[in-house]
């Protein structure tokens, strides 16, 4: 693993985009270094720490948002800019290496992509990336504030940042 860097985005409801009320998104830019099979590598080490890889495939390209699932999106080859948090949102620009990690809620599509963008996605045991491209109801936005999720960080493990950024829903273990 290479030497990654950690960004915490907070984002607030934008249209029908709840974004998550108490979680930020994290990027992890460059957290993996360039490798021939970087996606198996991604899928092993997101496995490895409680977030069972689900799927490889490239990214939509309109706003969506899941209700039923925290997402871990690894980007294991290419490149692309994003939308981050609904309409008016966040650009940024993510490539191979980088990883993103979506509350629940987090509104995200596509804009541009290399023709080669290729991405891992992993979700905590239990959990799915439902497409949801609605306002959500009262019982959806309860879900998404009070969705569990394992104790360790999906990229970096024990010490990873989730726990210290993501600290009012971390649940000790009794």
């Amino acid at each position: 693993m290479s030497d990654a860097t950690t960004t915490a985005i907070h984002l607030e409801a934008r249209g029908f985009v709840p974004n998550n009320p108490r979680l930020p998104v994290l990027i992890y830019a460059q957290a993996f270094a360039p490798d021939a099979d970087l996606a198996s590598i991604m899928e092993k080490r997101f496995d490895d720490n409680g977030w069972p890889p689900q799927w490889r495939d490239g990214l939509y390209d309109f706003d969506h948002y899941h209700s039923r699932g925290h997402e871990v999106l690894g980007i294991a080859a290419g490149a692309a800019e994003l939308v981050l948090g609904g309409d008016g949102g966040r650009r940024i620009a993510v490539k191979a290496g980088d990883v993103l990690l979506l509350p629940a809620g987090t509104g995200h599509r596509r804009i541009e992509q290399s023709r080669d963008l290729l991405v891992v996605g992993a979700y905590p045991p239990g959990q799915s990336g439902d497409i949801i491209r609605e306002a959500p109801t009262p019982a959806m936005r309860q879900q998404i504030a009070f969705l569990p999720f394992p104790l360790v960080d999906p990229v970096l493990g024990r010490d990873g940042p989730l726990l210290r950024l993501w600290p009012d829903t971390v649940v000790s273990k009794s």
